[in-house]
């Protein structure tokens, strides 16, 4: 019998032993459903205790229609009864088993839905360090394999190992109790050596299997990268080097492909003999107790079906071990995703931040990424509440890195930044974050509608509220062109709008939460010249009465500011009004020079908002 069960597409991953860190993280959330676990594990019981039941009932009912010297017309007399008690305990093999599937669903859907939950959660909670050093793609297959493999580990071990375990206790115990030590004997050493040759047979496969769908790729790449440098290949006349090199990679894919299958074959061969053997010698055992007189026919047919039933779902052994070991490696690897901390912490006695004024300052920062890199060295400035400050400098100068500091993405590393008097590295995150409101260089808006990106800014703001924040972030009347109003779909990433659109919607967004403190962080880097004029209203708009930080590049955003500095190799190097910065004739005077010549004066005029085009 060819047991191809055994078989699977994908490769091992090489790794050996069993992650005990997955069973350890995922025990807690299957505890919570405990009375559900125990309650189908009785289930699960019951159904075996059903199933071991048809083999020792069959028996009954063949002794009592087998003919003998105490029953000459046995085979004449049904045994209703038994019949009966036969087709009950069937159906109720099957009616348990799905009673334990039905009980026990809830507690594998919430076990991956706790997790899910929590990982997620926790990933919003890292710093912003590890979301900048991510792979999202990878990371993104890791919580979905680890989610899946949650699943595939509890149907596995619930519906088929667990199972198998009770019903080879049930059995051997049985042949304990009833029969002498040589049944019970034969079926244990049978299991054992089935079970250990199934394993390492199977580990053995693993390597084989990886090294197959490995020279698989090698094939496909070859003859992918090939095809794609079609003319390449044909004008230095190499069709046969290039057939040569796929034909190399094929035939070693050929070469594990066949011993891959010989070790297939190997195993369901093997698989088959020990069961063979097992089943021959018990039934050989039964044969010289029924010719002794110390068995009867039935106890034949019951060691016959007892090791038929034991030994059916032993087949998948193969898969099985693969498959869990698998799941419990992905479980393993999105639960180290839970064992990332966060870089920034609050305190345990952090309070929330009381906004009075509204006023910021930064007290002698200094701030190294954490790969060493130094970016601010000594910065001091302070913006009072109600005021616009604005930091322009080079590129690289760390001027965005002020934002982030004071969103405290990151700590300071010397110094202190306040709010009101109040160190934020003393206040709670969440309460620092609800003060702020930021309009980012890279506008990035969620794929739905306006309406929900704009709403974001304060979840659950009527209608109304929305509408009024557009209106002052002067988008309001290029969404009411449009067909769908604020329902209209922005697109992958906001795709479907201009620049100038983003920009907007980021301001009524940023409006909408109401902050004390606004940061406009190179707000009009990417805008053409039109854009950024009709921005540059809505920024002063949005700056009146609200202390306001603008980091920018280019200076005709900071023109209107009370104050200007000019931030170079992460020290302030300048500091005062536009006029008094091009008077001094320093650094700022040599960019606002620059920045003329470059984009010509018109780029610098101040436009009504009204008038500045939109695209439709």
């Amino acid at each position: 019998m060819r047991h191809h069960r055994n078989d699977l597409s994908s490769p091992g991953d090489g790794r050996r032993g069993v992650p005990v860190n997955a069973l350890r993280g995922l025990a807690p959330y299957l505890w919570q459903y405990r009375w559900r676990v125990s309650l189908a594990l009785v289930m699960l019981l019951t159904a075996k205790l059903a199933n071991v039941g048809v083999p020792i009932v069959l028996k009954h009912i063949v002794d009592d229609l087998a003919p003998g010297p105490g029953n000459p017309r046995a085979v004449l007399v049904v045994p209703v009864a038994l019949l009966v008690a036969y087709g009950m305990l069937r159906v109720g093999a099957s009616m348990f088993t799905e009673l334990r599937e039905l009980v026990f669903s809830r507690v594998t859907q919430g076990a991956v839905r706790r997790v899910a939950l929590q990982v997620f959660d926790h990933l919003l909670d890292l710093s912003l360090r590890y979301h900048l050093e991510r792979q999202t793609g990878g990371m993104s297959r890791d919580i979905e394999r680890g989610t899946r493999g949650i699943s595939s580990l509890v149907s596995y071990t619930l519906y088929t190992v667990l199972p198998t375990l009770v019903e080879m206790a049930l059995v051997i115990g049985i042949l304990i109790v009833r029969y002498d030590w040589w049944f019970a004997g034969i079926a244990l050493v049978a299991l054992v050596v089935y079970v250990t040759f199934t394993v390492v047979v199977t580990e053995w496969r693993s390597g084989l299997r990886r090294t197959m769908n490995e020279q698989d790729s090698n094939a496909n790449q070859r003859a992918v990268d090939a095809l794609l440098n079609y003319e390449t290949v044909k004008i230095f006349g190499n069709e046969a080097h290039e057939s040569r090199r796929y034909d190399d990679n094929l035939r070693q894919w050929m070469d594990a492909a066949v011993k891959s299958q010989n070790s297939l074959s190997l195993l369901n061969l093997g698989q088959s003999l020990i069961i063979a053997s097992a089943v021959t010698l018990l039934v050989w055992r039964a044969t010289v107790g029924v010719v002794a007189g110390t068995l009867k026919l039935g106890d034949l047919v019951l060691v016959n079906a007892f090791m038929l039933q034991l030994y059916a779902p032993l087949s998948f052994l193969g898969v099985l071990y693969r498959e869990i070991r698998q799941a419990l490696t992905d479980i393993e690897r999105m639960f180290t995703i839970l064992d990332q901390h966060r870089d920034v912490a609050d305190a345990p006695d952090a309070r929330p931040l009381a906004v009075s004024r509204g006023s910021v300052r930064f007290d002698n920062v200094f701030f190294d990424y954490p790969n060493g890199r130094q970016v601010l060295k000594g910065v001091s400035f302070e913006i009072a509440g109600g005021e616009t400050l604005a930091v322009v400098g080079p590129s690289g100068a760390g001027k965005s890195t002020l934002s982030r500091l004071l969103f405290r993405f990151y700590d300071v590393s010397g110094g202190s930044i306040r709010v009101d008097d109040q160190d934020i590295r003393e206040v709670t995150q969440a309460s620092l974050r609800a003060s702020l409101g930021l309009v980012p260089q890279d506008t990035v808006l969620f794929n739905d509608t306006i309406g929900y990106n704009i709403a974001y800014g304060r979840p659950g703001a009527t209608q109304d509220e929305i509408e009024a924040v557009a209106r002052a972030a002067q988008i309001h009347d290029f969404i009411a062109r449009q067909p769908l109003g604020y329902k209209t779909q922005v697109g992958e990433r906001g795709l479907k709008l201009s620049g100038g659109e983003k920009q907007r919607v980021a301001i009524a967004r940023a409006l909408l939460k109401e902050p004390a403190i606004l940061l406009f962080d190179e707000a009009t880097s990417h805008l053409d010249s039109a854009n950024e004029r009709a921005i540059q209203a809505e920024i002063r708009m949005a700056s009146r009465n609200r202390t306001t930080l603008i980091v920018a590049h280019r200076l005709s955003t900071v023109v209107d500011a009370h104050q200007i500095l000019v931030l170079d190799d992460g020290r302030i190097v300048e500091r005062g009004t536009h006029v008094q910065l091009l008077e001094s004739g320093g650094l700022y005077a040599r960019m606002w020079a620059l920045q003329r010549k470059h984009e010509g004066d018109e780029a610098f005029l101040v436009e009504d908002p009204a008038s500045a085009p939109m695209r439709a």
